[in-house]
């Protein structure tokens, strides 16, 4: 499809991301979680100065930017996304990761969040934006601001987005942190600032030497936990006026929210008066969506545009068996 499709053809790419939310055997239940982080990351490369990185062009495909430690446990995402590529293969990868991540949102109780389309695939990895432009969880709030700061977002704007911690879990094989941040973690709430600001919060050291705040409750026997990164929302004298602020006022939150992801899903994307994507690579090839992934699990990549050396299905097929997600 070399023209943007119209808004029926995304209102049915829609639907199946619904259909798949549901994953009983994978973590709490739900892909949702992970749909929004595939989202946030695909997005969260961007520099303002150099207007680098960003959703456009789904990096993500490749090596580069796919294997990124800051990426680990992003193609469970992927993979559970090709079913809805291989019943849409018209749709860029970039349009799908974003939306699925909106779609997702609303799904589990959040607003509804702005999203536009007409994102393109890149043809190869030579736009890609360097590693390490993705937040760090064990640090604190000067990491914060350089990292959200360059991509153009205020403090505020930094506390709302942190609001996506209400959502999933981490892993310890995965970002080295382990827990979730909330009760339920597949229903976007404000609660994320609520436990935050109210409950006493122990520094733990895992096993594997990482550092994280957790809080045990007794009534629920559950053990929640909270990042250095969350902590210092709650310390920094800029950040924690919006903590409380969100735990407060729901509404509020899911405003704020809604308008820091839109804009987070846009950066680098610049746009004519009738909402057409005008940047170099869309102009040159229209809509380019890359082709579908292999369904061979193990196939070499050199079937598709993805430079990794074997498809990602190889080594997932053998993790996956542990709750039976949908290759």
């Amino acid at each position: 499809m070399a023209e943007k499709p119209n808004p029926k053809h995304f209102d049915a790419v829609r639907k199946d991301i619904v259909k798949l939310l549901h994953q009983p055997e994978y973590d709490d239940g739900s892909a949702g979680p992970v749909l929004v982080r595939l989202a946030w990351h695909s997005s969260g490369t961007y520099d303002e100065e150099t207007d680098t990185g960003g959703s456009n062009g789904a990096g993500m495909r490749y090596e580069a930017e796919g294997g990124d430690p800051a990426n680990a446990g992003l193609q469970h995402a992927r993979v559970f996304l090709e079913a809805v590529k291989a019943k849409h293969p018209w749709i860029t990868y970039a349009d799908l990761w974003t939306l699925a991540g909106v779609v997702a949102i609303h799904e589990m109780g959040g607003p509804d969040i702005e999203w536009k389309g007409g994102r393109t695939d890149y043809v190869d990895d030579s736009k890609l934006p360097p590693r390490g432009r993705l937040p760090d969880g064990a640090q604190g709030s000067d990491h914060l601001r350089h990292v959200f700061g360059r991509m153009g977002f205020s403090d505020q704007e930094i506390v709302a987005l942190s609001g996506a911690h209400n959502l999933g879990r981490c892993h310890s094989d995965r970002s080295g942190f382990h827990g979730a941040w909330v009760h339920n973690p597949t229903r976007f709430s404000n609660q994320y600032f609520r436990l935050l600001g109210s409950l006493q919060w122990s520094k733990k050291k895992l096993p594997n030497g990482v550092e994280q705040f957790m809080h045990y409750d007794e009534d629920m026997d559950t053990e929640l936990m909270m990042l250095p990164t969350d902590m210092a929302l709650q310390s920094d004298p800029h950040f924690s006026p919006w903590v409380k602020k969100y735990a407060d006022d729901k509404e509020a939150f899911f405003r704020d929210f809604a308008a820091a992801f839109a804009k987070l899903l846009e950066l680098g994307i610049q746009r004519d008066a009738d909402g057409n994507i005008t940047n170099v690579d869309n102009e040159k090839g229209g809509y380019h969506a890359a082709p579908k992934k292999s369904r061979i699990p193990g196939l070499p990549n050199k079937t598709s545009d993805d430079s990794v050396d074997v498809s990602e299905a190889e080594p997932l097929a053998k993790e996956n068996k542990a709750f039976r997600a949908r290759l």
